[in-house]
């Protein structure tokens, strides 16, 4: 079995928590894209952990975790994450941990470029993360990356960085004014923490191939959500690589083998983290009430989350990207004592009217949410584990969902811990 464990939505949808979950009933956990740009919180016995960069089967130790090829990694931070995580009792060691050769390292310089470009857009910022994304994107793209395989042969990467650097340098100095990248710096940096790492870099897209003719059971563990997908996001408010499960295979490297289900993650509200169209947003007291009930802020960066009702128009265009077979619906639990619950379940466009397929360009930036409410309940779901135990007010929401967006519920999140989930049937 091939599974993706995808976002429907902005990203921060629960999906550490849920891969976490599913987990047990993997032999690997790959993540395929991304960077430390965001985080998956993911709760269990041994502690409440934040994972930016390690795939969320880390904290099962029979479990292989894999950083595919379509990473970006940010060798210090790793180093950190790892350092924290066996300071909690997480064994980490190249048994459990698989780093491919072809994964892309995000340098110093590539966090620089970030910040020294969002302070140049100023007020028009796209509010990244500053952690140097989209230029570390931008170089391999360009073919001028550094990839963790090169950490092997470190004589011959260091006569390719000395090319790197100038040319990185009529950018920094040329264009932002702002202090040369010096190659003795870069160096020790790469030294000191590549150096960590080495043993842990391999040819992940031939062990995974041999796991998958094997009949190992592999999930595919995505960053972020549809809406900050690269290509079918809200551009240029997304992230910069590919978030859907489609790319999945490619992403893990094995690009000849399909996958055979998704699970698409959506929270029973809506949040969103950082610039861009958010046409559910909510405001004032109702919305700072809703985040706070939550928990509403990036497990990467702290900032507090955007929040709103459940956008039924967002949703429908993100199952139709992730291509979901069944859904996980997160953080039902968080809705619990509201009269009434709102749900965006259609926009008003300014000079076109009512719209219930997700619009772009101008015509999102235009649009307002049209709200259904629905009744609440007055319960505390955080004990619920069947069905039967949820009340009728919460089990008609979750249906409602599940017909709006055309596809089965199978999981609900009510509560952080791992058995804090209902199967619904």
């Amino acid at each position: 079995m091939l599974t993706a464990i995808t976002g429907i939505n902005w990203g921060d949808e629960g999906k550490g928590r849920m891969v976490d979950l599913l987990s047990q009933n993997y032999d690997i956990v790959v993540r395929y894209q991304g960077g430390n740009n965001a985080g998956h919180t993911v709760v269990n016995h041994l502690g409440k952990f934040i994972l930016n960069l390690l795939p969320s089967g880390i904290l099962r130790p029979e479990v292989v975790n894999v950083m595919g090829n379509g990473m970006v990694i940010d060798l210090a931070h790793l180093c950190g994450e790892i350092g924290r995580l066996r300071d909690a009792g997480v064994a980490i060691s190249p048994k459990n941990l698989k780093i491919s050769d072809k994964a892309v390292i995000c340098l110093p310089y590539h966090v620089m470029q970030d910040v020294l470009e969002e302070d140049r857009l100023g007020d028009a910022k796209f509010g990244s993360t500053r952690r140097g994304i989209a230029p570390v994107y931008g170089d391999k793209y360009l073919k001028k990356a550094i990839r963790m395989g090169e950490l092997k042969t470190l004589p011959a990467l260091k006569e390719r960085l000395k090319g790197i650097v100038e040319w990185k340098n009529l950018t920094v100095e040329g264009a932002y004014h702002a202090a040369p990248v010096q190659m003795e710096e870069l160096w020790s940096w790469i030294t000191q923490y590549g150096g960590q790492l080495a043993d842990y870099v391999c040819d992940t897209g031939l062990y995974l191939n041999q796991a998958a003719a094997e009949g190992k059971n592999i999930m595919f563990e995505a960053q972020l959500g549809a809406l900050r997908d690269i290509d079918f996001g809200i551009y240029p408010y997304t992230s910069s690589s590919s978030t859907i499960a489609a790319y999945a295979p490619i992403g893990a490297g094995i690009p000849n083998r399909k996958l055979d289900q998704v699970v698409g993650i959506m929270k029973a509200y809506s949040t969103c983290v950082g610039e861009g169209p958010f046409t559910a947003e909510m405001f004032g007291e109702e919305a700072e009430a809703l985040r706070q009930a939550g928990g509403e802020y990036g497990a990467a960066t702290g900032r507090p989350r955007r929040v709103g009702g459940f956008d039924v128009v967002a949703s429908r265009y993100g199952m139709r990207m992730q291509g979901a077979d069944e859904v996980a619906l997160t953080k039902l639990d968080v809705l619990s004592g509201m009269e009434k619950i709102p749900v965006c379940v259609a926009y008003e466009v300014e000079g076109i009217g009512r719209v219930e397929e997700f619009p772009w360009g101008d015509e999102l930036n235009k649009a307002k949410p049209i709200y259904e409410y629905l009744p609440g309940w007055q319960a505390d779901l955080s004990h619920c584990r069947r069905m039967e135990d949820l009340p009728a007010e919460a089990l008609s929401y979750i249906r409602y969902i599940e017909e709006k967006v055309s596809c089965k519920i199978k999981y609900v999140s009510v509560g952080p811990e791992r058995d804090q989930y209902v199967t619904m049937e």
